[in-house]
């Protein structure tokens, strides 16, 4: 599976984040598909930048994104409210109950 999720970069106590696209078996600072952009927390406020066409590109592919990089994208106008659950709601337990009654 293709998730959009975070790398770590930086000196210790000044984190930095590239957007990356990764195989989910890959380790977190390990190999990736393509950069979307990066996060700098320690900015204020925040830095975000991020490649809003291939984002939506691999969103469109099926990439699952991760809970701060789904926060990012809504931050952006990337990702709406309406275009992805969050990963909280799991909807196919209430069908699966209903079903057994």
């Amino acid at each position: 599976m293709v998730k959009i999720r975070l790398t770590r970069k930086g000196a210790r106590n000044a984190p930095f984040y590239r957007v990356v696209v990764a195989d989910s078996r890959s380790p977190r600072d390990g190999r990736f598909i393509e950069s979307l952009g990066y996060y700098d927390p320690t900015m204020k406020p925040q830095l975000v930048r991020l490649n809003a066409e291939r984002a939506r590109h691999w969103l469109d592919q099926g990439a699952e994104p991760s809970g701060t990089v789904k926060s990012l994208l809504r931050q952006q106008g990337i990702l709406s409210q309406d275009n992805m659950p969050d990963a909280d709601t799991d909807e196919t337990d209430e069908t699966d109950a209903e079903a057994g009654e």
